[in-house]
């Protein structure tokens, strides 16, 4: 070390990280507290692991983690987190199949699920939401952008502060104060954005909305998703709530222009 250099300050047990995924930040935990929302992060790469934690714990959050698939299910059923960070290639269990179980399951499928994938193919992102991720990271990302991303989908997830009405058309109800919805009486599991999705084209009967204004109301200004996620949803809602999603009675594509809720055939 030259004699003009400063001493090296940085802890001894500090995450060293290579530069593509940034600079560690200074702690901040008293100064951006995040009521202590819970995130589990599932990811067989330790280095990654430890940059989260350290980003994320600086920002106010807790943060746990597994570090193969079977082991980190086991720890999100035994005590499921805020937020969901997911590898899409694990040990045991991939990131996919917990993906499959986590919206299966009725107590966990409006678990907010971000997915940290080294694959950068369109393809691959797509099947990861097709799954049921929310949202997706690949590697390398950088700290900030991970934050953002994992504000943007809390925030989401966050139930409206009124208390709009129940949404009762044909054999479905839609109820926005309890995030639940119901066909012919029976429960259909959504995830938190599959809900605002579906709540918003709804609550707006028989207008078609662009893949862009959908993106705007449902995800945010903040939001980091592409228009073809749009599709990918409204795919996943039709599976669910129509009786042939090849041919649905409400989710109806309106070629060249994008979607509609339509009620006329309720």
């Amino acid at each position: 070390m030259l004699p003009h250099e400063p001493a090296d300050r940085t802890p001894s047990n500090a995450y060293r990280i290579t530069p593509v995924y940034g600079t560690l930040r200074a702690s901040r935990r008293t100064e951006r507290a995040t009521c202590m929302k819970r995130v589990l992060i599932i990811e067989d790469d330790k280095d990654i692991v430890e940059l989260v934690r350290y980003n994320l714990t600086n920002e106010g959050f807790q943060v746990s983690a597994a570090f193969d698939g079977s082991g980190g299910l086991s720890a999100l059923k035994k005590s499921p987190p805020d937020l969901l960070l997911l590898d899409l290639m694990l040990p045991k269990l991939s990131g996919l199949d917990i993906c499959r179980e986590v919206r299966r399951d009725e107590s966990l499928n409006r678990l907010p699920i971000l997915m940290l994938t080294a694959r950068g193919e369109e393809a691959d992102r797509v099947v990861g939401l097709e799954m049921g991720a929310d949202d997706y990271v690949t590697k390398p990302f950088s700290p900030r952008e991970l934050l953002a991303r994992v504000k943007a989908l809390l925030r989401r997830a966050e139930p409206p502060a009124d208390s709009p009405r129940i949404i009762e058309i044909g054999k479905l109800a839609i109820d926005p104060a309890s995030y639940r919805v119901s066909h012919s009486g029976k429960p259909v599991p959504l995830s938190t954005l599959e809900f605002r999705l579906l709540y918003y084209l709804a609550s707006r009967p028989n207008r078609v909305f662009t893949r862009d204004q959908l993106l705007d109301a449902v995800w945010g200004t903040d939001r980091f998703v592409t228009p073809r996620s749009v599709d990918v949803y409204v795919r996943r809602l039709r599976e669910k709530i129509e009786s042939d999603p090849e041919n649905p009675n409400h989710l109806k594509t309106v070629r060249g222009a994008g979607y509609l809720f339509e009620t006329r055939a309720a």
